[in-house]
């Protein structure tokens, strides 16, 4: 079982429900999916790039990534329709809560200057995004082999509809927000 789902069960559920007066476990907020998204716009120039960057993805997530295409033209950035420009991943299960693990404890810490992330990138429903600008933080890319460096979009999605509930259910599995109160 995967180290951040066995903390969730034994100790965050009863500190969540303590902290909210709930007893009813399910009502409590909850990790649905965590989305990673690339948008690889260069790779209308190199189709080797969309390669890459997909390789690096599927790597980081421990599944294959989805392809995605435009879907509509646009003549400013010599976008037509059904060109390749990025590529996503959705993790559900105990990969999710691997990559979170991972993402917490050992990405995160590796990105230089990092003062922590931003506690205000909520949606208004419970969802939180936040952007990495390289892919090599994540220790399963070789900086040996990257000929590039790719940013990405992680999106959060939990079963909440409160963002202050999902705030403390990201913050109780150990997400380091900054302090902007200062």
């Amino acid at each position: 079982m995967a180290r951040l789902l066995e903390q969730y069960n034994k100790d965050i559920v009863p500190a969540l429900a303590k902290k909210f007066g709930r007893e009813n476990r399910l009502s409590l907020p909850k990790l649905s999916k965590i989305v990673l998204n690339m948008g690889v716009g260069k790779a209308l120039q190199d189709k080797e790039r969309m390669k890459q960057a997909a390789e690096h993805l599927g790597q980081i997530a421990g599944q294959r990534p989805q392809i995605t295409k435009a879907r509509m033209a646009v003549s400013g950035f010599r976008l037509r329709e059904n060109n390749e420009i990025g590529c996503r991943v959705t993790i559900r299960g105990k990969r999710m809560y691997e990559f979170l693990d991972r993402l917490i404890h050992v990405a995160l810490p590796r990105i230089r200057d990092f003062r922590g992330i931003n506690p205000k990138s909520f949606d208004g429903n419970g969802n939180y995004s936040m952007g990495l600008t390289e892919q090599l933080v994540f220790p399963e890319i070789d900086p040996d082999k990257v000929t590039f460096t790719q940013g990405m979009d992680i999106t959060f999605v939990t079963t909440t509809k409160n963002d202050d509930e999902a705030r403390e259910l990201l913050r109780a599995f150990g997400m380091p927000f900054r302090d902007d109160s200062k």
